[in-house]
């Protein structure tokens, strides 16, 4: 009698039923990442065209303000009521962003676009993770987190290119325009996938998922904080040059106002990185910061200290995007390793490779040598995140996967802004004449965080 296992096919996620869900969730992580990277090379347009300068800091914190708050209300509403409901909201947020935005005739209105786009893409990140935690097998998973990470990353390398050429051929206007008209088939993909979740049966309440429902319901007013502060910080080191005393102030006020909430809305033993759940968030966070946290200084660490032009320093932005989706893609491949394998690997290449890429700061090494080793940190942070972004979905279940996954992407989040502004704020002390130690502190601190990240790995296993 044949083996049943030799007979059944393994699931494949771009053939066959899944491939809709595939597509469509492929097509909307791309219009989201290709909207926020084209922001950044359409928004010097359009505050020339509006004679609105002052306003180029307020357009790009305008989305920090909403977003962390947007994943808050779609972990609660996902949880709830499944995912349809959040994606659909998602989806129409997102379409009237970008209507508010192209058809701007003042710089107010793309400022509200700007915060539309924050609601949308938290509530698409959400909701997505769900749709694909209720809707897709497990052992499929980690090539959906890839694919994911890749949507992310490649816009990043090619999506300030097409949004260049777009904008002076047809106006910055078609970039967003554009985006809507994408957006109808990309939504008609889903459809398959949004209706097997609707027809799936209501995941059972325990009293657990109850007590955790009312706890994050009463945790949406520190998420507003959370967001505030955000932006806050984000405002605030724009112009800590001109302010040093006030804006340091602001910003230590801000950072005790994200902590204090941070408290309330992070899981139980996320600080502390308590097995199972809390370490990932945990993770999360370091692995956000360590990474993001030098890799948003290179181009200016490159142009400073090693005298390339802004064209030349910016290629550390594209080996971080060829080499992040290498090492996603890896990560999705079939193999035999067990998930933290996977992730240790990718934290000790991180760990590695952002301390190789410090002797740029620290020495006279060859450009190349310290961008090999930002190559070997963005494979690490490949393997990484996608891996923590698979171990959040297998440790959640269908009454709590929402909350988790918004619990996830806020730390990296807080953690992100938290880096780039005490960094920041000590590089605008030294701005006058930034000494190599100043971008040595930046760049070795991230290594200490993948490193520290890289300890706890182990505890991201269930508990026993």
């Amino acid at each position: 009698m044949t083996d049943a296992a030799t007979t059944t096919p393994a699931p494949k996620l771009l053939s066959g039923p899944h491939l809709p869900l595939a597509l469509g969730v492929i097509g909307l992580v791309t219009l989201s990442a290709l909207e926020n990277r084209a922001v950044g090379t359409a928004l010097p347009t359009m505050v020339r065209e509006f004679d609105a300068l002052g306003s180029f800091g307020v357009a790009n914190a305008a989305p920090n303000a909403s977003f962390v708050f947007a994943l808050a209300v779609a972990g609660l509403w996902s949880d709830r009521h499944g995912p349809t409901r959040t994606l659909r909201l998602g989806a129409i947020v997102f379409g009237l962003a970008q209507l508010l935005i192209g058809f701007a005739v003042a710089m107010p209105m793309v400022i509200a676009g700007r915060v539309l786009s924050g609601i949308a893409e938290g509530l698409l990140d959400v909701s997505l993770l769900v749709l694909v935690a209720r809707t897709l097998p497990a052992a499929l998973r980690p090539r959906m987190m890839s694919l994911i990470s890749a949507m992310w990353v490649l816009p990043s390398i090619f999506g300030p290119l097409l949004t260049g050429v777009i904008t002076e051929q047809f106006g910055w206007r078609w970039v967003f325009l554009g985006a809507v008209v994408l957006l109808i088939p990309t939504w008609l993909l889903l459809q398959p996938a949004i209706r097997q979740s609707q027809n799936s049966p209501e995941p059972e309440r325990t009293a657990e998922h109850v007590a955790e429902l009312a706890a994050w319901r009463t945790a949406l007013p520190w998420a507003a904080a959370i967001s505030v502060a955000l932006f806050t910080l984000t405002l605030t080191g724009d112009h800590l040059g001109d302010h040093r005393v006030i804006g340091g102030t602001v910003i230590a006020v801000a950072l005790v106002v994200l902590a204090v909430a941070a408290v309330r809305v992070m899981p139980r033993g996320a600080f502390v990185a308590e097995r199972g759940f809390p370490a990932v968030v945990a993770m999360r966070g370091l692995v956000g910061a360590g990474f993001t946290g030098v890799g948003v200084y290179l181009p200016l660490l490159l142009t400073l200290q090693h005298h390339f032009s802004p064209a030349r320093a910016g290629v550390s932005l594209s080996v971080t995007g060829v080499f992040w989706a290498l090492g996603s893609w890896l990560q999705g491949r079939e193999h035999s390793f067990q998930r933290v394998t996977v992730l240790r690997t990718g934290l000790a290449l991180m760990t590695v490779g952002i301390a190789i890429t410090s002797l740029l700061a620290w020495t006279d090494a060859t450009v190349w040598f310290g961008l090999t080793g930002w190559a070997i940190a963005g494979i690490g942070m490949g393997l990484s995140s996608s891996s923590l972004s698979v171990l959040m979905l297998d440790l959640s279940d269908a009454g709590n996967s929402g909350r988790n996954a918004s619990a996830a992407q806020m730390a990296s989040v807080m953690s992100i802004a938290t880096a780039v502004s005490v960094t920041g704020t000590l590089l605008a002390l030294n701005a006058a004449d930034p000494r190599p130690w100043v971008f040595g502190v930046i760049t070795s601190s991230g290594a200490v965080l993948t490193a520290l990240a890289l300890l706890c790995a182990g505890r991201v296993r269930k508990k026993v």
